[in-house]
């Protein structure tokens, strides 16, 4: 079994490394994707499909920053993929609700939006509230239950199926001339003479730039590239509803009706290690909200339910780093896969092929938590 080369090589086949691998094969680069394979912990499992703006960024500009390009670049992301690999990935782009259940929830989610829209330049920050009987306008074809009092708008949010998402991430690569390669769960990693080699049980590869975005995997790895990486697991639990007729013409936080009719409800955040298993409290909890807010909902039946394990880092912001000593290998870890990967197939393929390093990407260097520690 001889060694194999590639321009690029990604390490991880969710929905980081193969967005930044589709974006690397659009340029003529060689790509190769390592993945463990399904047997690995899938953050695209537990995803709930939303590309989202609004709420994201308190404590950290250049994140409100990244994440309104990202927006931005998703319709011509969406196009282009569906051109070219005749995969539609299900994008609606018509504006998003957060809801609030009571006085005290509306209240709060007004400082947490005016925090964030205070932290960048004025106008940029376009998030606005509606009140009920707007929230009623935007949902003419369902029933308010009595404490949902208001939500919070963007116009900018939207959703898509992450599962077609995916899979049309990894065609793209394919018809690029990519190869992916499952099976194939990096065990070791090594530098020599500008040149990376990842090891594993079916084969060795060389590269002069490799990329990690392997999640819950990137500890070991990233410290053989000489970069510190803290990673985070954070359970997520979700429910399914048999299909229905057309209630939601927009996502909200937490309840999204898909493109086959069917209507998802979520999602948790919970810290249990890695344990990606069902319960039956945060089921409980998870139907109880959105009954609160839609009783109509209670009269479908639950299909399915599932969990997935999100990957985060300690503060839930991006980590985009690059090694120094040896060079070319990069480090990726971000929550809100859905939502970045617009700006993951196109500035990030830039930064790592180009050298063009975006300046908000000084905020997202791993060596702010050596700031905080200290």
């Amino acid at each position: 079994m001889g060694t194999r080369t590639a321009d690029i090589i990604i390490v991880g086949g969710g929905l980081a490394g193969p967005a930044i691998g589709y974006g690397a094969a659009r340029r003529g680069l060689s790509v190769i994707v390592l993945d463990e394979g399904d047997v690995a912990f899938r953050a695209a499992r537990a995803n709930f499909g939303l590309v989202w703006f609004q709420g994201k960024g308190l404590g950290m500009p250049s994140y409100v920053e990244w994440t309104l390009e990202a927006s931005r670049r998703w319709p011509d992301f969406a196009a282009d993929l569906e051109e070219e690999t005749g995969i539609c990935v299900a994008y609606r782009n018509d504006g998003g609700l957060h809801l609030c259940l009571g006085d005290e929830a509306l209240a709060a989610r007004r400082r947490h939006i005016g925090q964030i829209g205070m932290q960048v330049k004025p106008g940029e920050y376009d998030v606005g509230f509606l009140d009920r009987s707007e929230v009623q306008g935007a949902l003419p074809a369902v029933r308010l239950g009595d404490r949902l009092v208001g939500a919070s708008f963007s116009r900018r949010d939207g959703d898509c199926n992450p599962l077609r998402l995916m899979r049309a991430l990894h065609d793209g690569i394919l018809r690029h001339g990519g190869a992916y390669r499952p099976a194939h769960k990096v065990l070791d990693l090594s530098h020599r003479g500008g040149t990376w080699t990842a090891h594993t049980a079916n084969g060795v590869f060389e590269t002069p730039r490799i990329v990690l975005a392997a999640g819950l995997g990137l500890a070991d790895l990233t410290a053989k590239a000489g970069l510190h990486v803290p990673v985070v697991a954070e359970r997520g639990q979700i429910l399914v509803t048999e299909r229905a007729r057309p209630m939601f013409p927009i996502p909200m936080s937490g309840i999204r009706q898909t493109a086959e009719g069917t209507i998802m409800l979520g999602v948790t955040n919970e810290h249990v290690g890695h344990d990606d298993t069902t319960t039956t409290s945060a089921m409980h909890a998870i139907a109880r909200a959105a009954v609160t807010a839609f009783p109509e909902l209670a009269r479908l039946r639950l299909v399915r339910a599932w969990a997935g394990l999100r990957v985060l880092t300690p503060d839930k912001y991006p980590i985009y780093a690059a090694s120094e000593n040896p060079p070319g290998a990069y480090a990726v870890i971000s929550h809100s896969g859905v939502t970045l990967a617009s700006v993951n197939a196109t500035r990030l393929v830039s930064w790592i092929v180009d050298g063009e390093r975006p300046a908000l990407f000084t905020s997202f260097r791993p060596d702010r938590f050596h700031v905080q520690a200290a």
